[in-house]
């Protein structure tokens, strides 16, 4: 299946972030840009401030092509250090900050990143054994800690000094420098994206990427110039960043908030003038479990995105505030691909395919199936470079990705009579939990490592939120004992919040094959029982 080409704005060659900067400026220059807190941009001061931030990162040594790993919340100097890395050509590692040791010390071997940007909230997180092993050679701190902060005079002034890394605060900005010559395929960013079977696998996102992220949601959206586009999403996902890059090619306002708050979400959005929005699923069932009040319709906002918002959430949440939600598809390795048009009744589906997209629903040898039959949904982009360019240091997992020239999503879904593509569940052992993809592997990884725990395996249940939640379930080696609350202190302080199982099944064996591979699925099918222990409830 495919769909007509959505006519473009911008050459092909200059489909990069430093073009982009330039045009904004050029066509929008004193008109208002983007808003963090009291920080205020103009349309002409963004690319002012990336050529300005591009120098320190040149003073430092950074090059094109030299990564920058980034752990920061929603602060004004995240947002120009995408903007700096974008001009210098070199490539953004942003790090959820939910990480803890284990996950930052791989991010930051993976990517072979020089320098770490970081806030200071997250140094007690950092040690000497995350760095070693790693390229970075300096460590930026964001913000000002205290003066008495032991853990950060440590890292300053010992630990990390003494295995050769300059510790220092965020410096100020250098002399603008030049754009670098980039290209549309060159790499962007590189996001990580959790594993199933293995470690989370860096997507390399290239500039023309970015682009046509923005493109495609702004024109889903319907997005004009005196449109104000606000987001509470973290700026280390994709979601945020594409928010920003709505903005500047359309011309018009982005507001970030710091995070995420169910009783401020509608004052904050009075406040702002918001237009439009940008909502994950669980965050729906969230809103609407606050108290109704006339604050749910005291704002300007006219349309939001809320992709996996089930489709009764999203009619109560239309009937309380007036404002329709738009389901869409899309992940870190393609583009919004899928979407449901403005005025067109999803019905519970995903949507229709985006123009300049492939879609196809096929079987386990790639073949295309007929409309009604289920299976893995398949994609491609007309459009170069509209897609990831595979996944950083993993040559193997980007072939089997991207196998017979298209994308395996690992989604499984039927294709309806009028071409709406429905979502039924995952074929691959994924989970997804408030927003975040957790690997299974991983918190597997962390629990085996328990002295108590002989085997395990972790799996996804459904939540009063209609989204995943973690389960484990866990075999005890002989004569051990442990409460499942003590085990999730263990896990707490070694696996980012949202990958802590919710639900604990203590068992005496696992179902296998005769090859002792443990068989989830059955896991899946049985859920949460009786004899489940839930750490909500505990």
């Amino acid at each position: 299946m495919t769909a007509e080409t959505l006519p473009a704005s911008m050459p092909p060659a200059e489909r990069t972030l430093p073009a982009m900067l330039q045009r904004q400026a050029a066509q929008f220059g004193p008109q208002a840009f983007l808003q963090l807190g009291d920080v205020r941009w103009s349309h002409a001061q963004a690319v002012q401030l990336a050529a300005t931030r591009a120098a320190a990162l040149a003073n430092a040594g950074v090059q094109q092509g030299d990564r920058v790993a980034l752990m920061s919340s929603n602060r004004c100097e995240f947002l120009e250090l995408f903007l700096a890395c974008g001009w210098l050509g070199a490539v953004v590692v942003p790090i959820n900050t939910a990480s803890m040791g284990p996950q930052m010390a791989y991010f930051l071997a993976d990517s072979q990143a020089r320098l770490l940007v970081i806030e200071s909230a997250f140094l007690q997180r950092l040690s000497r054994p995350v760095c070693e092993g790693t390229a970075v050679q300096e460590i930026w701190v964001l913000g000002e800690p205290d003066a008495s902060d032991a853990a950060y005079a440590d890292l300053a002034d010992t630990e990390l000094a003494d295995a050769g890394l300059l510790v220092r605060p965020y410096p100020a900005a250098g002399e603008p420098v030049p754009a670098a010559a980039v290209g549309p395929g060159d790499a962007l960013a590189i996001l990580y994206t959790s594993g199933t079977t293995g470690p989370a696998k860096g997507v390399v996102c290239p500039h023309a990427q970015y682009y046509w992220w923005g493109v495609h949601s702004a024109d889903v959206l319907g997005v004009g110039q005196r449109d104000v586009l606000c987001t509470t999403l973290p700026l280390f996902h994709i979601n945020a960043l594409n928010t920003l890059a709505q903005a500047m090619l359309i011309g018009c306002q982005v507001v970030f908030e710091t995070r995420f708050s169910a009783s401020r979400f509608w004052p904050a959005m009075h406040a702002h003038g918001a237009t439009v929005v940008y909502l994950l699923g669980a965050m729906v069932p969230i809103l609407l479990a606050q108290p109704a009040g006339a604050h749910e319709r005291g704002h300007r906002v006219r349309v939001g995105l809320g992709p996996g918002v089930p489709a009764a959430a999203g009619q109560a949440f239309f009937e309380r505030t007036g404002v329709p939600l738009l389901e869409g598809f899309g992940s870190t390795e393609t583009n919004f691909v899928i979407a449901t048009p403005p005025g067109r009744s999803g019905n519970g589906v995903m949507g229709w395919l985006r123009p300049g997209f492939e879609a196809r629903v096929a079987d386990e040898n790639d073949v295309e199936l007929a409309p009604g039959h289920a299976g893995e949904l398949l994609l491609r982009a007309h459009e170069p470079y509209a897609f990831a360019n595979g996944y950083f240091n993993m040559p193997d997992k980007t072939v089997q990705a991207w196998r017979n020239l298209w994308f395996h999503t690992g989604d499984r879904v039927v294709r309806e009579a009028d071409g709406a593509f429905r979502f039924i569940d995952r074929i691959k052992d994924a989970i997804r939990r408030r927003g975040e993809n957790v690997s299974s592997f991983e918190v597997e990884q962390v629990l085996l490592s328990h002295p108590a725990v002989a085997a395990c395996a972790v799996y996804p249940v459904r939540s009063e939120l209609a989204e995943d939640e973690v389960m484990a379930a866990l075999v005890l080696r002989a004569g051990a004992q442990l409460e499942p609350d003590e085990l999730m202190a263990f896990c707490k302080t070694r696996l980012p919040y949202f990958a802590v199982p919710r639900f604990v099944d203590l068992r005496d064996d696992l179902p296998r094959t005769e090859n002792g591979k443990i068989q989830k699925y059955k896991l899946r099918d049985q859920g949460v029982s009786s004899s489940t222990w839930d750490r909500q409830t505990a």
